[in-house]
């Protein structure tokens, strides 16, 4: 199996406590049904910064990473195939997949 990086960009944070708990019951929900393979749920992100030759970009640029989780799968079409059930697809986000090189 290979190890995989999900990268989360964007969607909308929950507007109220009663919606933050059921946020957090999708994601549970949709990372605990992979079972062994969700090999770290990861964590959300705070504030950013981008930097590059032309400088410092706060808050991640024009796309920044909200979250990641680590997953195991059996090549990048699984991975991906996993990452369209992510909950924060409804919200507007998108989910960056790549594989995790061993080096």
């Amino acid at each position: 199996m290979a190890k995989f990086i999900f990268a989360y960009h964007g969607g909308s944070a929950p507007e109220s406590p009663e919606e933050g708990v059921r946020v957090i019951e999708q994601w549970t929900t949709w990372l605990g049904g992979m079972g062994e393979n969700a090999i770290d749920f990861g964590n959300p992100a705070g504030p950013s910064k981008t930097v590059s030759a032309d400088g410092i970009a706060d808050n991640g640029g024009t796309n920044p990473i909200s979250g990641y989780s680590l997953i195991n799968a059996p090549d990048i079409a699984a991975a991906v195939e996993l990452a369209k059930g992510c909950p924060a697809l409804a919200s507007g986000g998108t989910v960056e997949v790549a594989e995790a090189m061993d080096m």
